[in-house]
């Protein structure tokens, strides 16, 4: 075969910005299969794989990408699957560009292959193609339970029911899919990508029960005592936002980057027959830098607004967020105000928000993150007019599980404790994702998932 030389990955196709920025359709149209022969090419097929060494879950990267050149697609995604469960989740939302693709050598003396996109498309290829149902595996007649169908529950649900595992997976809303379908947006990841996904799992023998709050309607010994499950797998994210404490959080018009976005991406507050509409917003204000503040900001200008802020207390290149989700946010026309902190939200005489008091910031020495610290810069007061403020300052998980869990063993900020196989302080009960770690990303979670089905599967035959 012969090696594309080419120093930059084939570009990802997309709508034009001022386009997208008025619908809620995915922004990248993803490769031809064309393009994704060329840029397959570009792989050199290293001997020793640095690329896998990123990635959280080990897919066989050379191996799917030397098929995808040959134009066996199907192939690819075989290989794919051995390592993930939501491939086409993946190829979205993982930041590559700081895990498989940043080990990339390609990447030394020019752009990285295009892993994720690679991904992408021999997923939506199967999508699009394939016909043969899942070959669902012989019961070994242990059941397990999933708190949680976020990635790290799918992850874990996936690869036990792979192994013969009766797989029960509770969600405490009303559709599966956890973080996938309420927390990003449908133009980032459709939500039709992420049923099929779970609906592979289902067909994998897995059950899914919805409006399922476990810590309240069913307690997580109840399910090992009282309904027979050998074994729990908690994957309940982190779904409890952080505030800044600044007076006026509770006006109207203030939200949680958490709600703001289940009602967008859950409960469709963009359509007109919404039973949980968003009012229409002039001046939106968007707290913080990282992904969910870009998907934020991005959802508040479909929404309507004329003017969306990114508010950031440190400069542009300390922006904690994606470059790529950075870039279509500035092309869509979200204005950054870096170097700003707010101190106060102001009301008007409804009691709704009309205004944010902010300072602006210089950088200092760095602190603890190794990041350069933020310093109020003296008399530097100005107010924005905002009606409409969404704090985006990250999560932490929900307390529930810890409180009606006896014996389980949390970080004092609330993250559950676990071993290197994903075990809890509570025989049988395995946690991973964001319930451990805090709010993270898609593909570490997976990779937490992984980790805790080997664990239950070690737990599972040491007992028998």
């Amino acid at each position: 075969m012969a090696f594309n030389m080419n120093p930059k990955k084939n570009p990802m196709p997309s709508q034009d910005p001022n386009v997208r920025n008025k619908n809620f359709l995915e922004v990248a149209l993803g490769y031809t299969e064309e393009t994704a022969i060329d840029e397959a090419k570009r792989c050199l097929q290293c001997k020793n794989p640095k690329c896998m060494g990123g990635c959280p879950v080990r897919i066989h990267i050379p191996e799917f990408i030397a098929l995808v050149a040959e134009g066996k697609f199907e192939e690819a995604y075989q290989v794919i699957s051995k390592s993930s469960s939501l491939p086409a989740v993946c190829g979205r939302v993982c930041p590559q560009e700081n895990q498989c693709e940043g080990q990339c050598v390609r990447g030394i003396k020019g752009e990285a292959v295009a892993i994720g996109r690679l991904e992408r498309f021999v997923a939506d290829w199967h999508n699009a193609n394939a016909t043969a149902a899942p070959v669902k595996p012989e019961p070994n007649g242990h059941k397990i339970a999933i708190v949680g169908s976020g990635p790290a529950g799918l992850t874990c649900a996936g690869d036990l029911a792979k192994q013969g595992y009766d797989v029960t997976i509770f969600e405490a809303l009303h559709l599966a899919g956890g973080v996938l379908v309420y927390g990003i947006p449908e133009f980032r990841l459709p939500k039709a990508i992420v049923q099929k996904e779970i609906d592979g799992l289902k067909a994998l023998g897995v059950k899914v029960e919805t409006n399922m709050v476990i810590g309240r309607t069913i307690a997580i010994q109840e399910l090992m005592e009282e309904y027979g499950f050998e074994a729990v797998f908690v994957g309940s994210g982190a779904g409890l936002p952080k505030f800044m404490n600044i007076p006026g959080e509770n006006l109207k018009g203030v939200f949680s980057a958490n709600e703001f976005l289940t009602r967008v991406n859950l409960m469709k507050a963009y359509k007109p027959d919404s039973t949980t509409p968003i009012k229409m917003s002039k001046n939106v204000a968007v707290v913080g830098g990282g992904n969910v503040a870009m998907d934020a900001a991005r959802c508040a200008k479909r929404l309507g607004a004329e003017n969306v802020y990114i508010v950031y207390r440190r400069g542009l290149e300390e922006l904690p967020a994606r470059h790529e989700e950075v870039e279509h946010a500035m092309e869509e026309g979200i204005i950054f105000k870096v170097l700003t902190n707010p101190t106060s939200i102001i009301g008007d005489e409804t009691g709704t928000a009309c205004a944010m008091k902010c300072v602006e910031m210089t950088l200092g020495e760095p602190d603890a993150s190794g990041r350069r610290r933020p310093v109020v810069k003296p008399d530097s007061e100005f107010e924005l007019e905002v009606d409409c403020v969404i704090m985006s300052l990250g999560t932490s998980p929900n307390p529930l599980i810890k409180a009606t869990t006896s014996g389980l063993d949390t970080e004092s900020w609330g993250g559950i404790i676990v071993n290197e196989a994903g075990a809890t302080s509570v025989k049988g009960v395995y946690a991973g994702g964001d319930a451990v770690t805090g709010a993270a990303t898609v593909i570490l979670a997976m990779g937490a998932g992984k980790t805790a089905a080997a664990g239950i599967d070690e737990y599972i035959k040491s007992k028998n």
